[in-house]
């Protein structure tokens, strides 16, 4: 047996988060070469960690709490009465989706090698979960400590379940329930897999020894997924958002959230969530664990101020939906950043992020005139463009930051390239994901609307997609 590393799903090549160990794991795989089973052999047996392995479950359970109910009530809030319960079924039902899709084959796709196309996308070697049992472990960047693959298996489902459902927002209250579904089965087949492979794995036994995905070779680090989940979900929700068409009435109709108590729970509970999502990235529970989750603090509470500053300078007022907007705009910035920047360096990144997710949600929006319910592409795309990019500015160590990891010498700092060649790096990544899921994402929504239709007919829009679509209703008051 011989052993790959690769970034776990949170951690990026080299990052430094934590003992950075966010990305990198190793797997003992059949098939490696001569040179990388000799350095297995050579290595020092692995101890799989209580400590981590319960952080990594905890963080698991937080993430899921991110989406039921998190964002299911979020969305929610956002929707009007009549819609509300077919946002909580959707979300619901990609998540349920989304796992079962995920240990039948897209943990292999994921984080196996892909041979020829191992720059894109794994392979099957894993379908089913084969060869996944209790004694399979995954190593984390601090040699020799481990976690329980099922473990990383159940951490990166987690991650899987949100990220199509973040998606809903953008077409709520027109698309037709079987159109989500059959959406979701294809987007994360063809797009999110792909991207998670291409951003977070990494089969070499020291520094880009060996195959890696295509982003992850620029040298670009995501350490909790700005650009697989993020920017990935927010470029497929504005594409939704246009071919699925603008809801009846919109722009005329009065189309309010219909409970902002319900959206602040949600977001609240996001941002609770949230701490296992870029926490848990580490794979480890040690201080650069807590540097990812003060990072989720601070950065949020920094984007929570900005985006109330903004409002009472532009509107004259500050309002619960613009501290829930700022909320959720700070916790997307940070998440690629959260084990790479410094705590002030989160609180810059909190300040800068949510006057430009402002900027789109109540300019860019209505200059261009897509209808984005939940302002998907304003705050996640948008959110984690700025962050992925500003990740590069933020890793610096004179800047405060924890630097690249130099995976031959396991010094973190060591590997910092510089500010310039960072931010490159991370904009060549950008662009990858835009580009990917983008085009990807049109052409998936065109198949739905062949095989099943996108939209609901007129009539059930105006009933309600509750009653229309799902026979019961949110509210009988």
């Amino acid at each position: 047996m011989s052993f790959f590393k690769f970034p776990s799903s949170m951690a990026r090549l080299g990052a430094a988060s934590a003992a950075l160990l966010a990305p990198a794991i190793a797997f003992a795989q059949d098939a490696a070469a001569p040179a990388v089973a000799e350095a297995a052999a050579a290595a020092p047996a692995m101890t799989v960690d209580k400590g981590d392995t319960t952080w990594m479950l905890i963080s698991s359970a937080l993430v899921l709490l991110m989406t039921v109910p998190g964002l299911a009530l979020f969305y929610g809030g956002l929707v009007r009465t009549k819609n509300m319960l077919s946002v909580l079924m959707q979300v619901l039902m990609v998540a349920a989706v989304a796992m079962l899709v995920w240990v039948a084959y897209g943990y292999s796709l994921a984080f196996t090698d892909g041979g020829s196309l191992n720059s894109f996308v794994g392979g099957f070697s894993k379908m089913f979960l084969a060869g996944v049992d209790v004694t399979t472990v995954a190593e984390s960047f601090s040699k020799g400590v481990a976690i329980p693959e099922l473990a990383f298996v159940i951490f990166q489902m987690t991650f899987a379940a949100i990220t199509p459902g973040l998606i809903i927002g953008a077409f709520a209250e027109r698309i037709k329930f079987s159109a989500v579904i059959l959406f979701t089965i294809l987007w994360l087949t063809f797009i999110y897999f792909p991207m998670a492979h291409m951003v977070w794995f990494w089969g070499g036994p020291s520094a880009y020894d060996g195959p890696t995905g295509l982003i992850f070779g620029f040298g670009a680090i995501d350490f909790a997924g700005g650009t697989v989940v993020h920017i990935n979900a927010g470029i497929a929700g504005l594409v939704g958002a246009i071919m699925v068409g603008k809801r009846t009435g919109y722009g005329k109709d009065m189309m309010a959230p219909h409970s902002m108590t319900l959206t602040m729970v949600g977001a609240s509970l996001l941002w609770v969530g949230w701490f296992g999502f870029n926490a848990g990235s580490n794979l480890e529970s040690n201080a650069y664990a807590a540097l990812a989750m003060i990072n989720t603090f601070v950065a949020t509470a920094a984007a929570i101020v900005s985006w109330a500053i903004v409002e009472t300078f532009s509107r004259g007022k500050a309002s619960m939906l613009g501290a829930a907007s700022g909320a959720v705009a700070g916790l997307v910035v940070i998440t690629p950043a959260a084990g790479f920047a410094g705590p002030m360096g989160a609180i810059v990144m909190g300040l800068v992020v949510s006057p430009i997710c402002y900027f789109f949600v109540s300019t860019v929006k209505n200059k261009f005139g897509y209808d984005d319910t939940a302002d998907v592409f304003g705050v996640h795309c948008i959110g984690g463009i700025i962050g992925a990019l500003l990740t590069g500015v933020f890793v610096n160590p004179a800047l405060g930051g924890a630097g690249i990891v130099d995976y031959s010498t396991a010094d973190f700092a060591a590997g910092y390239a510089g500010t310039a060649t960072q931010v490159w790096a991370q904009f060549k990544g950008v662009i990858v994901t835009v580009l990917w899921s983008g085009i990807g994402s049109a052409i998936l929504f065109k198949i739905v609307d062949v095989i099943v239709g996108l939209r609901v007919p007129v009539e059930a829009e105006r009933e309600g997609l509750d009653l229309a679509s799902h026979g019961e209703a949110a509210y009988h008051s």
